[in-house]
């Protein structure tokens, strides 16, 4: 149980981190990143794997010494909530009270590039901040197994 433990805890830390080296890089230099999109989600599916394991691994009776174990098993989770939350507000940041079609295509790029360069932002972060706390969570695991 440990070994599968630590192994979704490492693949949610690997591909949160990765898809956050990626994010950031696409964001400090103004590209479009795709890959951006699919690492991230991949670090997501990888999270909820782990999270539920771990409860799991706590229906079944093994507990952790240090209860803020618990605590950084559940922060990933709202992370992600709250990183998806930001996200769908960054275009009605961007654009106020603009009608969308109402712009010129050129100015719809522009804005449309502006509102993706926000959300490449948000998540880029919240993958980080998830990295970190599954991290967290692995090294609260003493007397678990």
């Amino acid at each position: 149980m440990a070994d599968l433990d630590l192994a979704l805890g490492l693949a949610a830390i690997a591909l949160n981190l990765v898809a956050g080296a990626v994010g950031g890089l696409a964001w400090a230099g103004h590209r479009v990143s795709i890959a951006f999109w699919y690492l991230l989600r991949a670090g997501q599916v990888a999270t909820l794997a782990f999270v539920v394991f771990e409860f799991v691994i706590y229906a079944g009776g093994d507990r952790a010494d240090d209860s803020l174990h618990y605590l950084y098993i559940v922060l990933p989770v709202l992370a992600s909530l709250m990183g998806e939350a930001m996200r769908g507000a960054s275009a009605g940041q961007e654009l106020g009270e603009t009608d969308f079609s109402s712009l010129d295509p050129e100015r719809q790029r522009e804005v449309g590039l502006a509102i993706y360069r926000r959300e490449t932002g948000v998540m880029t972060a919240t993958a980080l901040v998830i990295a970190f706390l599954i991290w967290r969570a692995l090294e609260t695991t003493a007397g678990m197994f």
